[in-house]
């Protein structure tokens, strides 16, 4: 491993996004990195941060049927998801930029060639750049009636200051090859976007940690009914959701499976903590997943970073 910068302050925000709104929430988003620059080195925010993840929502859909009504709520959305080189975008790396610091975001992205959307995690440095952008690999359950499959680039991973820093979106954190093809990479940052709030994900969260003996960086959305638009045609669905529809429970967690903040709940916050870099080569004495700990002789993981003729 190389030289680690020694500290690494961390901002996560955990937002509550304007649902099918890019520019309102744009604009939110923009606001809290104004607020965390000069305090944080790397700020993350949640998964689908723009335009927010419509939970609790079926677009129409049913088995071998859907209705025109839930295919213009979906093509409301589909207007909202952002392009990876549009002004959106360049709006993020522009504020990046202004801030100094690395910019990690979960956003629903536009393809420029095709009318799929991607559930996407945007991360730039402190120059503005986009970096790297990591579409999720598996949709879960009924995410797949609104967002497809990555079919290239799978784990990207971006160099850092504090080491090499890649990101799985949600349930993805829940495949366990998917987690050791970042491991094969070294990271020592692991950035989780994503919108759960069960009690068992927190149990993940501190698993996860201590496996890949690397900091966990649990970024989750809080939202409530009231942040849907009122005339969705969906709206009936919306209005049995409750009150408060996802509760946060950002986190993050050191590499020996300690908190080092968090869980919050229930609120709109930015949280903030120094990260001892010097923790993950420390934490890796006893136990390296991809390095003494491992038994290549006897378990190889061959990850297709492209998709084969």
């Amino acid at each position: 491993m190389k030289d680690l910068q020694s500290s690494c302050r961390m901002a996560v925000v955990q937002m509550e996004p304007v649902l099918f709104d890019k520019k309102a929430s744009l604009e939110k988003v923009l606001a809290n990195i104004r607020e965390a620059a000069g305090k944080a080195d790397f700020i993350v925010f949640p998964e689908l941060t723009i335009p927010g993840y419509p939970y609790g929502m079926t677009f129409g859909y049913t088995v071998g049927h859907r209705e025109a009504a839930g295919r213009e709520d979906w093509k409301r959305y589909y207007d909202n998801s952002l392009l990876a080189d549009g002004k959106e975008s360049k709006a993020l790396g522009q504020a990046a930029k202004e801030a100094g610091c690395y910019l990690s975001i979960g956003v629903s992205e536009r393809d420029p060639l095709s009318a799929t959307l991607y559930n996407a995690n945007f991360l730039y440095g402190p120059d503005g750049t986009l970096l790297s952008v990591h579409r999720k690999l598996k949709p879960t359950g009924a995410e797949r009636l609104v967002w497809g499959e990555a079919q290239k680039n799978f784990f990207p991973v971006v160099d850092t200051p504090w080491g090499p820093v890649g990101s799985m979106i949600c349930w993805e954190s829940y495949m366990p090859l998917a987690r050791v093809a970042l491991y094969q990479k070294g990271i020592t940052i692991y950035l989780a976007p994503n919108t759960n709030d069960n009690p068992e994900w927190q149990d993940s969260v501190r698993h996860i940690a201590i496996e890949g003996h690397c900091y966990f960086i649990n970024a989750d959305l809080f939202f409530r009914r009231d942040s849907y638009p009122k005339d969705l045609n969906g709206i009936d669905e919306v209005n049995r959701l409750p009150e408060i529809a996802c509760r946060g429970g950002s986190s993050i967690v050191d590499p020996f499976g300690h908190e080092v903040c968090g869980p919050v709940w229930d609120q709109e916050t930015i949280l903030y903590a120094d990260l001892d870099m010097q923790k993950v080569p420390a934490s890796r004495m006893e136990f390296d997943a991809c390095g003494h700990y491992s038994r290549p002789d006897v378990l190889d993981l061959r990850v297709y970073e492209e998709p084969e003729d």
